[in-house]
């Protein structure tokens, strides 16, 4: 995908993300990898109401090279690419049932979302939790790199998820699955639920591939 057509895409799914609830005001960023950078979106922007002209495009090092100046949360972003060579896209959203589940109590830090669908596993996988920090706190990014490293999201306590993809449309598919499942699991507190069992998750491994 070229760079024009990948800076049409960003904007597009940023408007579908915004019209669809998953993002409000100016919240969430959006990013996509080039072969000399990567594309981000702007800060105080909202995804509903992108430039493709006024993107950020920064070099692999995070410096900005052209557009308006990126999100503050651009080293969340470069946290997953340094951490996964393969990543081509990574969605920052406040997704409001995502949002949530993060600000609960009691929550398993190395899994904080349970495994309710083979959906989610597929493409998810593991969901680790990473405490609180400050919005634009660079000791953030040291901690999501290393997260990043087993895991392709993480959720931020009081915040929201960070998910990576090997595609913008992979990376943003992932971000509503995670969704959905947060949505189930609030749905279903009190109840008694059945996740799936390891040899489920295993035999998803094997047949779909899947590096957890």
């Amino acid at each position: 995908m070229s760079e024009a057509t990948l800076r049409e895409r960003i904007c597009a799914v940023g408007r579908s993300l915004f019209e669809r609830g998953l993002t409000a005001g100016s919240s969430g960023n959006l990013s996509a990898r080039l072969d000399d950078g990567y594309l981000l979106t702007p800060t105080g922007s909202s995804l509903g109401a992108l430039d493709p002209a006024r993107l950020s495009k920064l070099d692999p090092e995070g410096r900005t090279i052209a557009g308006d100046p990126p999100s503050k949360e651009a080293f969340l972003h470069r946290a997953l690419y340094v951490a996964r060579p393969k990543a081509g896209a990574v969605v920052h959203l406040h997704s409001t049932h995502a949002a949530a589940v993060s600000c609960l109590d009691g929550l398993d830090p190395a899994e904080c979302l349970p495994p309710l669908t083979p959906y989610f596993v597929m493409k998810i996988g593991r969901l680790p939790l990473v405490p609180y920090h400050r919005p634009g706190d660079p000791h953030l990014g040291e901690v999501v790199r290393g997260l990043a490293a087993r895991s392709a999201a993480v959720l931020l306590a009081n915040h929201g998820p960070v998910v990576s993809g090997a595609s913008l449309d992979d990376a943003v598919n992932a971000a509503e699955e995670l969704e959905e499942t947060a949505k189930l699991f609030l749905l279903l507190r009190g109840q008694p639920v059945r996740a799936l069992t390891p040899d489920q998750i295993r035999e998803l491994a094997a047949v779909f591939h899947l590096d957890l």
